[in-house]
């Protein structure tokens, strides 16, 4: 008699390999983890700090501008003083450069004071941003568009009178709203 050794897992030296049984137990068991949907991976369910989660939320608006890139075109009226402002507005920063647009004749005189300009942005800026001064002529520069004024009298809903008067008021809020909604689309 030859004794039948598998090369998978053997037991002591010497015995034999248990061979695979095909008795009639083992295949209900073989069909249930078949159908056995899997189980669901594992959730950590930890708090995380706010710190943790920002970078995944401002990493797509920072790629397209620097924090401090946009807070340079916020607050140009700040560093570079009102007098040049009312005649100019940064367009674009990229690789050192800013390009500034301005209207008239203001673009010679600003070539003109170009240095003291760089040194004004970056000494507000904390850092060295900006290395050039790039100027283009442009006659909208430095006016800012006005808002359409807004209109005082809101549209209200009345409604005839009715017993419950509960029920009315509560009607003519909710068609109020509904209305100034329906103006603010528009």
């Amino acid at each position: 008699m030859a004794k039948e050794v598998h090369s998978g897992k053997a037991g002591k030296a010497g015995t034999p390999a248990r061979q695979a049984s095909t008795t009639r137990k083992a295949a209900p068991r073989a069909r249930a983890k078949e159908e056995a949907p899997p189980p669901p991976p594992r959730r950590v369910m930890k708090a995380r700090t706010l710190a943790a989660l920002l970078p995944n939320v401002t990493a797509p608006a920072f790629r397209r501008r620097s924090p401090t890139g946009a807070m340079l075109f916020a607050r140009w009226a700040d560093i570079v003083g009102p007098a040049h402002a009312a005649v100019t507005t940064p367009h674009r920063l990229s690789a050192a450069t800013l390009t500034v647009a301005c209207a008239g004749p203001v673009a010679m005189e600003l070539q003109h004071q170009a240095d003291m300009l760089m040194a004004r942005i970056n000494t507000w800026c904390g850092e060295p941003l900006v290395a050039r001064l790039r100027f283009v002529q442009d006659p909208t520069a430095g006016t800012r568009r006005r808002q359409p004024a807004r209109k005082n009298h809101a549209p209200t809903c009345a409604l005839p009178d009715m017993p419950d008067d509960s029920l009315r008021t509560a009607l003519e809020r909710l068609g109020t709203e509904i209305l100034q909604a329906m103006i603010k689309k528009t």
